[in-house]
């Protein structure tokens, strides 16, 4: 019922245009009563985006399944789940975007989609970062970066009418993110300096070199490789939030 409501609701729109359509009409279209039309959406506007309620669903579900030592792979990989499901659907994904561009109401109601994915994602990375230096700040930023680069590579397909690979214009995007703030610590690699924590000093390990007390240190090991023009305070700056991290 809430796939024939939507489906009826976007012929619609194409045929009369978004304001000259009613629930009524949506509802006559369908063959089903407007008490069944609010049952699925609560407005008009719910009925042009039938799929994001599930697609942040999944995205929450991916999420909280991922603990891994790289919280902004997994937002990446988050992220991704929303330019599938625009791609499963080329003609119905360019005609959406066409609608939305020429109706200010339903551009206001994807913007607020939009930050529903990315308090999402921000609200993953404080969690992953909660006990970093400016774990919170660090969160919002590389949130936003994402859901930036995502949506920048996205309309860029969807303005070509869905020619062209979705998803490698959208790894392509995101994979600018990860050469900014993307670090198996989860720290960012930022004006030349990144920066990862073993979980285990290779020495310590069984088979590693060396004895004594050094060998059998628990101590992490901290790993950084920093360009000759990283300022100073960027690579001190970054060895103390690693050490936080870890």
């Amino acid at each position: 019922m809430r796939e024939a409501l939507a489906e009826a609701a976007f012929q619609l729109f194409l045929e009369r245009g978004y304001e000259q359509t009613t629930v009524d009409d949506i509802v006559a279209r369908a063959g089903v009563g407007r008490r069944s039309f609010f049952r699925y959406f609560p407005s008009k506007e719910d009925a042009v985006f039938p799929d994001h309620e599930s697609c942040l669903a999944d995205m929450t579900a991916l999420l909280d399944g991922r603990d891994g030592p790289d919280p902004v792979g997994a937002v990446c990989d988050a992220a991704r789940l929303v330019m599938r499901m625009y791609a499963a659907n080329p003609e119905f994904s360019v005609q959406r975007y066409g609608l939305t561009q020429e109706v200010p109401g339903l551009r206001t109601y994807e913007l607020s989609v939009v930050r529903r994915y990315e308090g999402t994602l921000a609200g993953y990375l404080r969690r992953r970062w909660a006990e970093s230096p400016d774990g919170g700040l660090r969160a919002d930023v590389v949130a936003a970066a994402v859901v930036a680069a995502h949506n920048n590579a996205l309309r860029s397909w969807l303005r070509s009418g869905g020619v062209g690979d979705a998803e490698a214009a959208v790894d392509h995007a995101l994979g600018l993110v990860r050469d900014v703030w993307g670090s198996a610590a989860g720290v960012p690699a930022a004006d030349g300096v990144r920066v990862t924590v073993p979980k285990r000093a290779a020495q310590g390990a069984p088979g590693g070199r060396g004895d004594g007390p050094a060998a059998e240190s628990d101590d992490d090991v901290i790993v950084m490789v920093a360009s000759r023009r990283a300022p100073m305070w960027r690579v001190v700056q970054s060895i103390e939030a690693a050490m936080a991290a870890g």
